[in-house]
């Protein structure tokens, strides 16, 4: 992780940086975080050159009887955590995009990704509509979010991502999205690539996330310059709310 982007360094280690309470032989850590929003009062992270790391709030730790002198195994944490009636999301891989990362050249100025705006609204809205329901839901697209940049062909808007500042930090969630019958001409890694560099330009490390059975929303992150990182898993919310990811 030597080329990992320092906020989100930051970011992590802020997570999983607090008292540590349990482990074993250096495969994992459990921390114990009293900061962590309830929605996310158990988070994993298995990076993906190192050890698997716990985070969990005081009162997870005591209802699972967790203590400073517990030592347990991923698969028995597992096993703690369900035995008290709490599961957790499929997991999401994380990817952090290199500094070389950047919309690739054009010939056709009038194809380049841009910024939208409010003025969007109505090609965004068709957009919305032609997309799939399911896809629409994993890429988590939206209008309003902090940033959101688009390719058209004509008219018509075929491609579209979006961010949002993740939890308070210097890092933005991106999700992407493709019409189906556009997908295979480059407008999703165009767009990525656009965004991701407007992003950096104020400030933000851009995060890419996607479900691990998402081949090709995987191979667009490959192809948008990131790399892993890691795989995040998070506790079930009781009242129902999660968040997006990416798809293509």
């Amino acid at each position: 992780m030597s080329d990992t982007p320092l906020p989100v360094l930051d970011y992590w280690n802020r997570v999983f940086g607090h008292l540590t309470i349990s482990g074993n032989d250096g495969t994992l850590s459990i921390t114990m975080n009293p900061g962590l929003d309830r929605r996310r009062r158990v988070m994993i992270l298995t990076l993906a050159d190192g050890p698997t790391r716990v985070a969990l709030t005081p009162e997870v730790a005591a209802r699972i009887g967790l203590d400073r002198d517990t030592m347990v195994t991923a698969d028995a944490l597992r096993a703690r955590l369900a035995a008290n009636g709490m599961t957790l999301h499929d997991p999401d891989l994380l990817f952090y995009a290199g500094a070389q990362a950047a919309e690739p050249p054009t010939t056709d100025p009038g194809r380049l990704p841009r910024r939208l705006t409010e003025a969007d609204r109505k090609a965004f809205e068709t957009f919305q509509k032609e997309a799939p329901d399911q896809d629409r839901e994993d890429a988590f697209v939206e209008l309003d979010h902090w940033l959101v940049f688009g390719r058209f062909e004509g008219d018509r808007l075929v491609s579209a991502a979006s961010m949002y500042p993740w939890d308070g930090s210097l890092i933005a969630d991106l999700g992407a999205l493709t019409l189906p019958d556009a997908r295979g001409r480059g407008h999703a890694r165009a767009v990525v690539r656009a965004i991701c560099r407007h992003a950096r330009g104020l400030g933000h490390e851009p995060q890419y996330r996607c479900q691990l059975d998402n081949a090709a929303s995987v191979a667009l992150a490959r192809a948008s310059g990131f790399t892993p990182f890691g795989m995040w898993e998070v506790i079930r919310s009781e009242d129902g709310d999660q968040d997006g990811g990416a798809s293509v």
